[in-house]
């Protein structure tokens, strides 16, 4: 699993109904009232016969039934439902900013409220791991909502923190997020990139391992244990003059992208296993948490890289 997010059993399990229940399905039209299988030849003769043809084409020339009427997972479902997601998360995330910059002045950065960074990374967190423990029995997407809001407190308000010390880092950090999600969609679209079981396992083993890495790192800070003036921490440590930050970034980079490759994959199977579609708020959310992991890091790798 590359997300938290996708540990559900509609994304593992195939559903028992979808298989009598897709769209277009003998069972869906049977329970629809649109098809009813002919009876033996024989039993209908000229025009009742003509119009049981009749009805049977203009049956399988029909659009097929959508998420609504089938009530079933599906991906242009889902693409919408994470556009929704990030349409929350960029309107708080425009009010994060604002509030952030609200104090500055020609001091600069010393200035610059932290609040809306603190309050969107805690309350996003805690509602993360609440979506996250809790939707295997219930989706429940006011939760979801809340995380987008809280999401875009701590987007926005790290974003005019960054942008107050090094300006143009957030318009230089947006599109590289955009162009990381933009080709990795399109190789998995076109089918030249997919997730495997050995590939998976490794990008897990470096991702737990890159957690421990950040985690120590933030001890290291909060005990005053490193240089006041390394701002970053461990990050801003230089391997053969080259930023550590700058050669973990690259790592990270990629083991987002590829975690964004987990992500489709695990929609298109809860897509094909019939998983209900109330399932695709889940994996809007799944999909958001990777994005913004992706743009605090590629934020992250600008600032050390122009602060060198």
């Amino acid at each position: 699993m590359s997300n938290f997010a996708f540990n559900n059993p509609a994304f593992k399990q195939q559903d028992p109904r979808a298989v009598a229940t897709y769209p277009g399905g003998p069972q869906a039209g049977a329970q629809s009232g649109q098809y009813a299988p002919p009876p033996p030849a024989g039993q209908f003769a000229g025009a009742q016969q003509a119009a049981v043809n009749a009805h049977l084409e203009g049956m399988y020339t029909a659009p097929s039934a959508g998420s609504l009427e089938t009530n079933r997972m599906t991906v242009e479902d889902t693409v919408w439902k994470t556009a929704g997601l990030f349409g929350i998360l960029l309107v708080f995330a425009v009010i994060g900013w604002f509030f952030t910059l609200g104090g500055v002045s020609a001091v600069g950065a010393r200035s610059v409220s932290m609040l809306p960074w603190v309050v969107g990374a805690l309350g996003g967190f805690v509602l993360a791991m609440i979506v996250s423990f809790t939707s295997r029995k219930k989706v429940r997407p006011a939760l979801i909502f809340a995380y987008a809001a809280f999401e875009g407190l701590f987007i926005g308000g790290i974003s005019a923190f960054f942008e107050v010390l090094w300006p143009g880092i957030v318009m230089q950090a947006t599109l590289a997020t955009a162009a990381v999600v933009a080709v990795t969609l399109a190789l998995f679209a076109s089918g030249k990139v997919r997730a495997s079981a050995k590939m998976t396992k490794i990008v897990m083993i470096a991702m737990l391992g890159y957690l421990v890495f950040s985690l120590l790192n933030v001890g290291l800070m909060l005990f005053n244990v490193l240089p006041q003036n390394q701002m970053f921490g461990l990050y801003s440590a230089k391997v053969a003059g080259i930023p550590l930050g700058l050669i973990i970034g690259v790592l990270v980079v990629f083991l987002a992208a590829y975690s964004l490759v987990m992500d489709f994959d695990q929609i298109q199977q809860g897509v094909r296993n019939g998983a209900p579609r109330v399932y695709g708020w889940l994996g809007g959310f799944g999909i958001m948490v990777t994005v913004v992991w992706l743009y605090v890091e590629i934020l992250r790798m600008i600032a050390i890289a122009r602060s060198n």
